[in-house]
């Protein structure tokens, strides 16, 4: 048996910012962490009955991660844009 998050999403030029309300219980790690201060309270309670977070200023958010890293529940992701590519399914050969 399989559960399906649900998740919000912001971006701008340089990130998305992916939040899951099923994950975060609210702890306020992120929002001590970011240094750009992106990241506030928000008016919406989570599955623990707390409030939780979401990106108040995301066009100050450089795609750092730090709120990702640290969130103790990966209620955060974080994709950079034109940085984060899937690995190519090509194998080339080596020189001769």
């Amino acid at each position: 048996m399989s559960k399906v998050f649900t998740r919000f999403e912001a971006e701008n030029k340089k990130a998305f910012f992916y939040i899951s309300p099923d994950l975060c219980k609210g702890c306020g790690l992120c929002i001590e962490k970011c240094p750009s201060q992106v990241i506030d309270w928000s008016t919406r309670i989570g599955v623990y009955g707390t409030p939780i977070v979401e990106p108040k200023r995301m066009e100050r958010c450089t795609g750092c991660r730090l709120c990702q890293f640290f969130c103790p529940d990966a209620a955060i992701d974080i994709l950079r844009k034109g940085k984060e590519t899937p690995p190519s399914k090509e194998i080339s050969e080596p020189p001769r």
